[in-house]
């Protein structure tokens, strides 16, 4: 039997709670980050398990991402990410929790104690932190209280260096590490066994496009910066809508933009993409009217460096510019048409 947390609470010195705040604090990854803070709290507490929750940004995906750090049976702890698709109980939980901006204490009906903090950020919740415990879990809630709130002030300045400042997109900046750990999802979903007998999870295939707004100098030109400036908002939020939420949207500077996602084929990538620039061409943006984009595209290896398949997906791009614009091209296709064989000098990406 474990002791509780009180009797633990005289043995622990105050230099050892502030040594774990800054052991999480000096992580600029957010997916370290995202692991220490659980393996923090896990080491603090006499614990079964943390959850570190992050919340999504649609009633259909109420959660972007979870993170679990357990106890094993000889006392060792493991931190691991777990789907978010997932629903039922202690999920719904969580979900609850972060849409009331309220905490749950409760008992299961195992006789586990549950406490969720929801972590908040410009009164919305942003996430929760979960824990569970075959003791009462009363006295160490003003701690996970702390240490949520710790964890909203830091991931908020975290997220503001790695956003752009007009979209709120991510920014070029966070474009290498962000497709690192998109790899490394698509790595371990791969290799986890699918609880409905297929692979179909694991075949999906990454790829990156980019997105480039047809005469944009043409329209700053012509009706200003300020409406400029209009169109690439009003673009960044079509993006939003248009785009599953598994895909990340990056504004890389001026008109261009950068998408990666994951589709079983190259057919079903050029379909999504050729839907938005559709969507795109039928919208009449304020004083400006009907713009366009051109897309070029590439799939991503789990051995290429970002510059290559940057520079793969700009030949592409490069390609739907000198023919006629206005359309989605993809690397590969053009590849074994034969249509690239000849050297084509890079777009507007700068590579790294």
């Amino acid at each position: 039997m474990r002791a509780p947390w009180h009797a633990l609470a005289g043995i622990l010195p105050e230099s050892r709670l502030l040594a774990s705040v800054a052991e999480f604090t000096h992580h600029r990854d957010i997916d370290a980050l995202d692991h220490s803070v659980v393996l923090s709290l896990a080491e603090l507490v006499p614990v079964n398990s943390v959850t570190l929750c992050k919340r999504g940004e649609s009633m259909q995906h109420p959660v972007e991402s979870i993170v679990v750090c357990s106890r094993k049976a000889d006392g060792g702890l493991v931190v691991e990410a777990i789907d978010p698709g997932r629903e039922g109980d202690p999920i719904d939980t969580i979900v609850c929790a972060m849409e009331m901006l309220e905490a749950i204490s409760d008992v299961t009906d195992d006789g586990i104690s549950r406490l969720v903090i929801p972590i908040q950020r410009d009164h919305a919740a942003i996430g929760a932190l979960m824990l569970e415990s075959e003791d009462a879990l009363d006295d160490v809630r003003s701690m996970v209280e702390g240490f949520a709130r710790i964890y909203g002030n830091y991931i908020a300045l975290l997220n503001d260096s790695e956003r752009d400042k007009l979209t709120g997109l991510y920014n070029r900046r966070s474009f290498e590490q962000r497709l690192q750990r998109l790899l490394k999802l698509q790595r371990q979903r791969a290799r986890a066994p699918s609880s409905c007998g297929s692979a179909a999870d694991g075949e999906t295939t990454l790829f990156l496009a980019i997105l480039d707004i047809d005469h944009f100098k043409r329209i700053n030109d012509t009706y200003g910066h300020v409406y400029g400036d209009e169109v690439i908002l009003m673009l960044a939020q079509q993006m939003r809508a248009c785009f599953r939420q598994s895909d990340v949207l990056f504004r890389f500077g001026g008109e261009e933009f950068v998408v990666l996602l994951a589709a079983q084929d190259e057919a079903e990538v050029h379909d999504v993409l050729d839907r938005f620039r559709g969507f795109v061409g039928e919208h009449a943006y304020p004083q400006v009217g009907h713009v366009t984009v051109s897309v070029g595209y590439a799939r991503i290896t789990e051995s290429d460096y970002p510059e290559i398949v940057l520079d793969r997906a700009d030949k592409a791009l490069y390609f739907a510019k000198q023919h006629g614009r206005d359309s989605v091209h993809g690397y590969e296709a053009l590849a074994a048409r034969g249509e690239l064989a000849a050297p084509v000098a890079l777009g507007s990406i700068d590579l790294f």
